[in-house]
């Protein structure tokens, strides 16, 4: 069954398809991806079912995400391309726009807002590089100046996608 068709599953004749928010919100837009990456198709004797819940593919979340995906502003090529990439945490921008940020939001933060410092001029914002002298503990002995110092064991930056 192509994307576009109607399902013949009798669940989805009696529940139909899930409705699109009027509003998008980045929410809405991370649910999409996962539906799309987790719902996708695997081959069958009987032909494509959706990987996560056996219903014919395209099941109604993976549907739900295209339409939720391409409202969001994604082309056919990119939402393969997401699907392809297959992790469900991977993150797209919002508003999205091929081009760069939207004319709706600013692209930098306002110099002086709720108590924060205005940035220092000519770096755009961007925080100075030295590093902050930390303190060492008692009974530690400091590292050799000069040489980096490796962090603990790092906790991944997301999950893992099986």
């Amino acid at each position: 069954m192509r994307v576009g068709e109607q399902s013949t599953d009798p669940i989805d004749q009696v529940l139909g398809e899930v409705p699109v928010p009027a509003p998008l919100t980045p929410e809405d837009v991370r649910l999409a991806v996962r539906a799309v990456v987790v719902h996708t198709a695997e081959e069958w004797p009987t032909g494509p079912l959706c990987r996560n819940d056996g219903a014919s593919y395209p099941c109604r979340l993976h549907r739900w995400g295209r339409r939720v995906l391409t409202e969001h502003g994604l082309n056919e090529r990119q939402i393969e391309a997401l699907i392809r990439h297959g992790n469900p945490f991977v993150h797209v921008p919002f508003p999205f726009t091929a081009t760069g940020p939207s004319s709706g939001r600013p692209a930098a933060r306002p110099a002086a807002s709720a108590g924060y410092p205005a940035p220092p001029p000519g770096r755009a914002g961007l925080p100075a590089r030295h590093q902050a002298a930390r303190a060492t503990p008692t009974g530690v002995r400091p590292a050799p100046a000069g040489r980096p110092v490796s962090p603990g064991v790092a906790a991944p930056r997301w999950p893992r996608a099986s």
